[in-house]
């Protein structure tokens, strides 16, 4: 799969206890995209973080490293992400998250040649 030099970039801003039927959000998106051929996923987990609440979300105090903040990453085509956009606001349909879009260029793809 070829990826295009001008892409798009989905970001995506979750917590760790989010889910989707009865799995983990962040599971469910990375298998969706996996399943409609996107480029790519990446699920980074945060140490600390917060969001609309202002509830901050932290590993370093026991009682509040749950719900750790965690950020998808998905890079494709426009067109592939627009279709992409509909299947995630299902998953998202109830969760507090927020997702962004932003063009960037890719530099490479896989592996170098």
């Amino acid at each position: 799969m070829d990826l295009p030099k001008e892409a798009v970039l989905l970001r995506i801003y979750i917590g760790e206890d989010d889910r989707f039927e009865s799995t983990p959000l962040h599971e469910a998106i990375v298998l969706k995209a996996r399943e409609l051929h996107l480029a790519g996923a990446t699920v980074l987990r945060g140490p600390v973080g917060y969001g609309k609440s202002s509830r901050l979300h932290t590993a370093k105090i026991l009682r509040l490293s749950q719900d750790l903040p965690l950020v998808i990453e998905i890079v494709d085509s426009e067109q592939a992400i627009n279709g992409f956009l509909p299947e995630l606001n299902v998953m998202m349909n109830g969760s507090s998250g927020l997702v962004t879009l932003e063009k960037v260029q890719v530099i490479q793809y896989g592996k170098a040649e």
